[in-house]
């Protein structure tokens, strides 16, 4: 008797193994898919993923449903072991009902959310689904407020991964959009609100699904997406990179991880890098490779607001979190989407203690009425008010140009920089040289024999009284001008230094960021 019920069980659990059968597991293999227990193959630990729920099943009943067999609901959950370490998640299954949410479907997502939270451990969901399944009304939408309450929740307490591996339409969006980090692959996944039909019939416009929700959209153009992979493969193995720079939850610290790169390595070639004219570009890059462990960083919205770099790296095998400026895109200048971009990657990396590097270049905020139209003021704000309630360590790294509001914008000692380091190159002030010559000696030039000439002894007086560290040293807002080359161990230092950081903000039940 024992025997048959053993039986029974292994029956079941191979059916449910199948998802909606071999003939859906091809067609999704056809479309360049890998399926949901492929995926969660890849991500865990070879032999440690645990599955939970997997008998669970819909009770609708409305329009036939009651006559389809939807194997685990058509979501697989579970937990197991990233590089050793703890990790809960999702897997929605297109081959069983295309993949929809229904009520008991979103009751697993939920259960794994709730289990993750109280274990103190990341999520991954792996997002691969037609939408709300019809079929249940309203219950499925309840199912995706469940959802969405539970990432609220557990938002800035365990990291929360999203990636989108196939269609994610309509209020599903939502979901990864609350979450902490959002994967697109190219050319298989695409997130809208609205389809291509809802939007010609509505405003005639006509566009592809790929045009308007695939994943480089959202990576170059709309920002809803932060990092994008060539195919299901490349997307988990960049995920389980990213958590190896991540703590499991908002009370530990990041993975340490040993390097055999020198603290005390000099880099000469940093002295000469900077180009010797003020204006001219260069990669800042070259400056991040030639500092961090190995050369080695992953790059966090890298299609998305260009003159602007945010990425992970480590030093001296800790996790830091890098800002800054790109003088190749925009002459480095902040504008919306960088104010955007930096904001939102500060306040991450705060949530789970990863010390801020803030490498500085900047001419300024972008000028222009799109950009004034646009709320620069509000969106400059955020960056300010990021950095201000940040209460990681922040080290600051002024290089060449700092100047007015960009210059605190990037984390200036007011802001709350624990250490700031400026190159000799370095030039703070209230504005460029060219600028300020003109306002300030806009008499002494007026009246000159020579306006042209005079101009020039002015500017070049400016220059070399004020565009320099120097000014800003002497008054504290600069705790050392440091030779180049000895940046690397400089920073190892300030790191060692700060990890003992404690600083409170007052008792409130939260700020009010402008949004």
């Amino acid at each position: 008797m024992a025997i048959n019920k053993i039986e029974d069980l292994r029956k079941r659990r191979e059916k449910i193994m199948m998802g909606g059968g071999q003939k859906r597991i091809d067609k999704q293999h056809d479309s360049g898919k890998l399926t949901a227990r492929e995926r969660l193959h890849l991500l865990f630990d070879e032999g440690t993923f645990v599955e939970l729920d997997a008998f669970v099943t819909h009770r609708c009943v409305n329009f036939g449903m009651e006559k389809v067999d939807a194997p685990g609901e058509g979501v697989v959950t579970g937990y197991g072991m990233v590089d050793g370490r703890l990790v809960y998640a999702f897997a929605q299954d297109f081959t069983v009902v295309g993949g929809s949410l229904g009520e008991m479907h979103a009751a697993k997502i939920c259960k794994v959310l709730d289990n993750a939270l109280k274990v103190g451990a990341p999520v991954v969901g792996l997002n691969d689904s037609g939408g709300a399944r019809i079929q249940e009304a309203v219950d499925a939408l309840s199912g995706y407020g469940k959802i969405f309450y539970r990432n609220t929740i557990a938002s800035g307490v365990i990291p929360q991964i999203s990636a989108i591996m196939g269609p994610c339409a309509g209020g599903a969006v939502y979901s990864p959009a609350l979450t902490d980090f959002v994967y697109m692959v190219d050319k298989t996944s695409q997130m809208f609100i609205t389809g291509p039909q809802v939007i010609k019939t509505v405003t005639g416009e006509e566009v592809s699904a790929e045009e308007l929700g695939g994943a480089m959209t959202h990576n170059t153009t709309s920002g809803v997406a932060h990092f994008i992979a060539a195919n299901d493969e490349d997307c988990i193995a960049q995920i389980r990179r990213l958590l190896s720079f991540l703590p499991s939850n908002n009370m530990e610290t990041a993975p340490y991880y040993a390097t055999e790169d020198d603290i005390n390595r000099l880099v000469p070639e940093l002295d000469n890098l900077l180009p010797d004219n003020p204006n001219k570009p260069y990669d800042m890059f070259d400056i991040i490779a030639r500092i961090v462990d190995d050369g080695d960083y992953y790059e966090y919205q890298p299609h998305y607001a260009k003159n602007i770099i945010t990425c992970f790296a480590r030093i001296n095998g800790q996790s830091v979190g890098i800002i800054a400026n790109q003088p190749k895109f925009l002459a480095g200048c902040l504008d919306i989407n960088a104010s955007d971009k930096a904001a939102r990657f500060i306040r991450t990396c705060d949530a789970f203690n990863i010390p801020l590097l803030n490498i500085i270049d900047v001419p300024g905020f972008l000028p222009g009425t799109n950009q004034e139209y646009g709320g620069i003021i509000r969106h400059g704000a955020k960056m300010l008010y990021a950095y201000s309630e940040a209460t990681v360590p922040k080290v600051s790294l002024i290089v060449r140009k700092a100047y007015g509001g960009a210059y605190l914008a990037m984390c200036s000692k007011d802001l709350g920089a624990d250490i700031v380091l400026a190159w000799p190159q370095a030039e703070i002030a209230v504005m460029g040289p060219q600028g300020a010559a003109n306002i300030i000696f806009r008499d002494e030039i007026a009246k000159a024999e020579d306006p042209a000439a005079e101009r020039a002894k002015k500017i070049q007086e400016y220059t070399d009284e004020f565009a320099t560290p120097y000014k800003a040293a002497e008054r504290g807002f600069v705790d050392d001008v440091i030779e180049p080359n000895a940046t690397r161990p400089r920073l190892v230092d300030a790191l060692n230094m700060l990890a003992s950081k404690r600083e409170s903000r007052p008792a409130k039940k939260h700020g009010n960021i402008p949004l």
